[in-house]
Formats: C-alpha cells, sequence, structure tokens
C-alpha cells in the first residue's frame, strides 16, 4: 500500500502525543526520524547534548517500533545519510513516495524556512501542524501582544493562569498574589541537605551512542562522563517525580542561591527532558499544584516553578516566534566584543565564572541564576557580541533549543533587544554574587574592593558599562538612582574606575588571564 503521510520527528519531539504522529495509521503511515551532522554542527554542541539527543531519539524510535509502527531511522554513521534534514526528507519521498510530508512546527526558524522549502524541492505536498504541546500558539501569543506598549511577562502569567486554572481560588490567585518571587531569593549556607538529581545509568544503546560521540566529536567541547542523564520518557517522569518529593518544597526558598560543589540545589534539572518532548508541561504543574494543594508544597515554591514552566516559557516561546528572523541580529547596546576563551576552557581567577564555566562543561547545565547573573552578567558588563553570547549558551547547555535560548539570552540577559523582555538590562556588581553566593569567599578577587589591583572585575566592569552606556539607557527610569549614585562620585574616583576597567578589558582583548 502507498504511504500515506511521511511524518519526520524531530529530536526536540519525542514524544507519542505531538501533533505529527496524532491519528497515525501504521498500515497507512511512515515515521522518518534522522540524526543529521548539519544539526550536529550548526554551532559547536556540548558531547553530552549530542549523546542526550541522539540516546534519546534512538530509544523513542525503538519504542515506535515496538508499537509495530513503520519507521525509518537514519543514524549519524549511515553511510548513505546526507548530512541534512532535506537531503534526507528529499531521499525518503523518492524511496517512499508520501502523499503527504507531515511535521509538527520545528522549535527553530532556520529549520522552518527550511522545511517550507521541500515541497518545491520534492513536489511533495508538506503539512506543518501546530506544536501543542505549548499552552499558546505563536499566533495566540501575537494577539495577546497586538496594541501592548510593553510585553511584560507578568500580565501574560496571569493571562495563562486564568487560562489553566492553576493556582486559581474562585477566579482569584491562590494564596492572593499572583507571584511569590519576593519570597525566593534567599542565600543558602553548607550546612544544608541537599538531594541529588535521579541518574540513570547508561543502558547498552547509550553506550553505543557515547562511543559514537567519543569518536566523531574527539575535539568537541564538554566531558561525556559520567553520562546520567534520562533517555525515556518513563525515566524523565522518574526524575521529575523524584524532585518534587524529594526537594520542590526548598526550590522555591532558595532558587536563585549559589554554592561552590553544589551544582543542582533544589533544582529541578528536568527542562532538557521537558525541552525534547519527554514531559509534559501541563501535566508537570497540575502535579505541582495538587502538592500544594496537598500541604506537602507551600506557596512559593509552587507557584515559583509553576511560573517558570506556563509563564516565562510560553512567553520568551512568544517574543521568539513574533520577532524572528530579524530578533537574532538585535544588538540595541552596539556591543562587539568577542567571547573570551575562558567561556571554553573555564580558566579565570573570578571564581564565580570559574565555577559556573567548569561545571557546564562537566554537567551541560547550570541553573537560571548562574546563567543570568554570573555568565551572562560578566557578558552584559565587558560588551560581549550578544550574537556570539548566544551561540555559546544555544551550543553548551543541554536544554538550549533556540525557541527558549535565544530570548533568555540576548533579550534578558543582554538587553540587545532594547527592553522588550526586560524593563532595564540585568546588570550587576560582584556585591550580587557575594550576597547569593559563597564563590567570593575564596575568590582571587576582592569583592568588597571597588577599585584598585585585586578590585572584583564585576565592580569596576558594572560602572564602566553604566557610564559607557548612558547615551542608551539614561531615559530608562529604572536607571535613574544608578546614574544619580554614578554622578555623586567625584571626579577622580569615577576616573580611576573607568581607568581599572579598561585594564581589564585589555587584557580580555589581549586574551589573558583575568
Amino acid at each position: 500500500m502507498p504511504v500515506r503521510h511521511l511524518v519526520l520527528v524531530m529530536a526536540d519531539q519525542l514524544s507519542t502525543t505531538i501533533s505529527s504522529l496524532r491519528n497515525f495509521d501504521p498500515v497507512q503511515d511512515h515515521v522518518l526520524m534522522v540524526e543529521v551532522m548539519e544539526e550536529a554542527t550548526h554551532v559547536p554542541h556540548h558531547r553530552k547534548k549530542i549523546v542526550f539527543l541522539l540516546s534519546a531519539m534512538r530509544h523513542f524510535a525503538t519504542e515506535l517500533g515496538g508499537r509495530g509502527w513503520p519507521i525509518s531511522y537514519v543514524s549519524l554513521d549511515d553511510q548513505n545519510n546526507t548530512g541534512s534534514f532535506t537531503g534526507e526528507v528529499a531521499r525518503a519521498v523518492e524511496q517512499l513516495s508520501p502523499q503527504t510530508i507531515v511535521l509538527t512546527r520545528p522549535g527553530e526558524w532556520r529549520v522552518l524556512q527550511m522545511a517550507e522549502a521541500w515541497t518545491q524541492l520534492t513536489g511533495c505536498p508538506i503539512e506543518i501542524r501546530e506544536d501543542d504541546r505549548f499552552i499558546t500558539s505563536p499566533d495566540e501569543f501575537q494577539r495577546w501582544a497586538e496594541g501592548r506598549k510593553q510585553l511584560r511577562m507578568e500580565y501574560f502569567y496571569r493571562e495563562i493562569r486564568r487560562k489553566t486554572g492553576l493556582l486559581m481560588e474562585a477566579g482569584k490567585p491562590a494564596g492572593g498574589k499572583w507571584n511569590f518571587d519576593a519570597e525566593n531569593r534567599k542565600p543558602a549556607s553548607g550546612d544544608l541537605f541537599r538531594p541529588q538529581p535521579a541518574r540513570f545509568a547508561p543502558d547498552e544503546m547509550t553506550l553505543e551512542v557515547l562511543q559514537l560521540v567519543k569518536t566523531r566529536f574527539a575535539d568537541r567541547f564538554g566531558d561525556l562522563e559520567p553520562f546520567w542523564f534520562a533517555v525515556t520518557q518513563e525515566q524523565a517522569t522518574r526524575a521529575f517525580d523524584h524532585f518534587v518529593k524529594e526537594a520542590l518544597p526548598l526550590f522555591g526558598d532558595y532558587q536563585d542561591a549559589m554554592l561552590r560543589g553544589e551544582r543542582f540545589l533544589y533544582h529541578s534539572v528536568v527542562s532538557a527532558y521537558l525541552n525534547v518532548g519527554l514531559l509534559n508541561p501541563l501535566e508537570m504543574c497540575r502535579r505541582v499544584e495538587e502538592e500544594y494543594l496537598a500541604g506537602r508544597v507551600p506557596i512559593n515554591a509552587a507557584e515559583g516553578f509553576i511560573r517558570q514552566v506556563i509563564g516565562w516559557r510560553e512567553y520568551v516561546r512568544g517574543i521568539y516566534w513574533m520577532k524572528m528572523p530579524g530578533y537574532v541580529d538585535e544588538n540595541h547596546l552596539a556591543a562587539q566584543r568577542h567571547l573570551p576563551s575562558f567561556y571554553w576552557t573555564g580558566e579565570t581567577d573570578m571564581m564565580c565564572m570559574a565555577e559556573a564555566i567548569s561545571q557546564t562543561r562537566e554537567e551541560a547545565y547550570a541553573h537560571h541564576i548562574q546563567r543570568l547573573m554570573v555568565t551572562g552578567n560578566f557578558a552584559l558588563l565587558a560588551g560581549l557580541s550578544p550574537k556570539g553570547v548566544h551561540e555559546w549558551y544555544l551550543s553548551v547547555y543541554a536544554d538550549a533549543f533556540e525557541w527558549v535560548e535565544l530570548p533568555n539570552t540576548l533579550g534578558m540577559s543582554q538587553y540587545a533587544d532594547g527592553g522588550i523582555l526586560g524593563s532595564k538590562p540585568y546588570a550587576a556588581s560582584g556585591a550580587y554574587i557575594d550576597k547569593m553566593s559563597d564563590y567570593c569567599s575564596s575568590c582571587s578577587y576582592d569583592v568588597k574592593q571597588k577599585m584598585g589591583e585585586g578590585a572584583c572585575p564585576f565592580n569596576l566592569l558594572y560602572w564602566h558599562f553604566v557610564d559607557g552606556n548612558r547615551g542608551r539607557l539614561n531615559g530608562n527610569p529604572r536607571m535613574q538612582m544608578v546614574y544619580r549614585t554614578w554622578d555623586k562620585m567625584s571626579g577622580d574616583r569615577r576616573g580611576q574606575v573607568i581607568a581599572d576597567a579598561e585594564k581589564i578589558l585589555e587584557k580580555l582583548d589581549a586574551n589573558e588571564r583575568v
């Protein structure tokens, strides 16, 4: 019987309920899954990220095959592999002569544009279905955004709370407030008990992928072992259950905290599983709500987690599809400096940066405050190219897909969109890092020192950033107090701070150790 639908399933669509597989008929339809070098090398992805994606894909294909669904799976080392989505789709169309190519909307503009050209290339019609794993579609977000001067996440989040009914009581927010973020900024002490995320030993299939990546990507960034990620829906569900029972009650209190040697604290460490489809966002949030209603989890933890999933995650996706393709080239602050080599090596005397980057290299993971207020904050203060910073984040984190990573990096972290996501730059001196972590106590630099030899680079670069971007930021109401503080300093002090900051930047440009 001729093939009706050739269904292409991508690496971040590993859910049997994905829209492209809905109403799949094993008699008439055929699944296509491909591992292609084009996607593995689009940016220099972390080796552990590549293992995670390939292993999860292979396990998912095995699951579909076990259902008796016809599937063509093209591995990375298949001698006939053309190396690209376009090449493999064209090859499958030639072999199977389907009536229609079906896929769920890709998570990246580049891939969507590629897919929209396949009909002309192959002569086969294509049906791109909406990705309804998300609560709002790009069109719905566009309608919400129309006519608004500011696209603030908080107001979007409230609409999604009403739409889903999550943490709502008789039309009002549970606990009497929409947002409990003010209660979620406690620094953690070193004597607290902290559970570790669920870990899974690699099975034979994953071990084969590890060997493949070790061979094919020998020079790529990132440690391969130990590899402990979940690679199936069953494992991902167990990992989330473990977080809910062991860490969620204190997640809210300490979600912004950082400690040396404590890489996970009370974080869920399931965003990679969520973003590839092994977990369902609404099901996760319903489970967290149940824990709150049962009295096992405080409101600040439940609301904080739910806000990240149905608020921020949905919001940044809406921004991505509304603003692409030009969004990736936004550079409101005209930052041009190249990414320093220590973003790849971790070789720096700044303890906070060394901790975040070494952890990233070893785990393909860092939590949101390490990304925003350490590596992202430094990039902002040092004037690093936002596109270069974006490509680094997309490369090094297992949960990074462009729809979620680009707005977070370019918009929120680097203020390159001029304030679409954030009302002001997330710029901070070393005092913030000192407050929320224990990094500064063992750093080569003195966080209390504001200028001169040995002063914390964040302190120096903060005021250099403020001074250098005055023309672009002076009109921002949330920056007025900062500029008043700067102006109150003596001319000599301001001059010394700028001169000291310039020395740091000169070292960066010369690729010297900082």
